[in-house]
């Protein structure tokens, strides 16, 4: 079975969305052009608030595409949220390896139906004190070669100060400046035709977020740290000190 959607839901939900998100945010839009009109594609950003999503969606949407996110399996469980993602063709990934290879199947078929697919590499809100990218999961790379869809970079700056990650104050007033900026595609041919390693998935998955960190520092007028924060490594070396 391919990937489905209710295209009656889809633009119900730009109906409600649409004009809410333009009366709750600023924007300060860059690149609109680099999102491909048509065929399948990755758009991978960076992630930094609980509010990213409605703004990169409303960016990506903006730029002539409908955003499908993969979203974490506990939502599709909740009673209203649920029924509604399945809707509106949204994705559910799981922690389990087995379910989390057929998320990545289900997201194989959406791009080679043409969707367009919003991924956080990072897989969670950067836990960086300055908020700069971490390393990313190397999913995003797997799903580009092995499909051949093109990934588009894009950084923000900005959800932070609407909705702070881990605290439950949303912060509408003063209304809020989202600075968005998608480049061109990532240049993939240096790995396309090589066996997908382990080695060869890190080094693209580096290319990626190293890219999209210097998208943020011209974003932010400064320099990204020379070495993303690495969280994995992180949460280790504190259970490490704790056994």
């Amino acid at each position: 079975m391919g990937h489905e959607y209710s295209p009656r839901w889809r633009t119900t939900a730009v109906a409600i969305l649409r004009p809410l998100l333009f009366a709750l945010m600023k924007r300060d839009w860059k690149g609109r052009e680099n999102v491909p009109g048509e065929g399948g594609v990755i758009i991978a950003a960076n992630h930094l608030s609980w509010s990213d999503p409605l703004a990169l969606g409303h960016f990506v949407y903006e730029s002539g595409r409908f955003p499908v996110y993969l979203a974490k399996s506990g939502l599709f469980h909740a009673k209203v949220v649920g029924p509604i993602l399945t809707k509106l063709g949204q994705i559910p990934v799981y922690r389990d390896r087995a379910e989390a290879a057929q998320a990545l199947s289900a997201a194989e078929e959406a791009l080679r139906a043409g969707e367009c697919l919003m991924f956080y590499p990072e897989s969670t809100c950067t836990r960086d004190p300055e908020l700069w990218p971490m390393s990313g999961q190397t999913g995003v790379a797997r799903l580009a070669l092995t499909t051949g869809a093109k990934v588009v970079p894009v950084a923000h700056w900005g959800a932070h100060e609407l909705w702070p990650y881990g605290t439950k104050r949303f912060r509408p007033f003063p209304r809020k400046t989202m600075r968005i900026l998608a480049g061109p595609p990532i240049d993939m041919s240096a790995y396309e035709g090589r066996p997908l390693t382990k080695e060869t998935l890190r080094a693209a998955t580096d290319d990626i977020m190293r890219t999209i960190a210097a998208q943020l520092g011209e974003l932010r007028g400064e320099t990204p740290p020379d070495e993303l924060y690495d969280h994995h490594k992180a949460v280790q070396e504190r259970r490490s000190r704790l056994e």
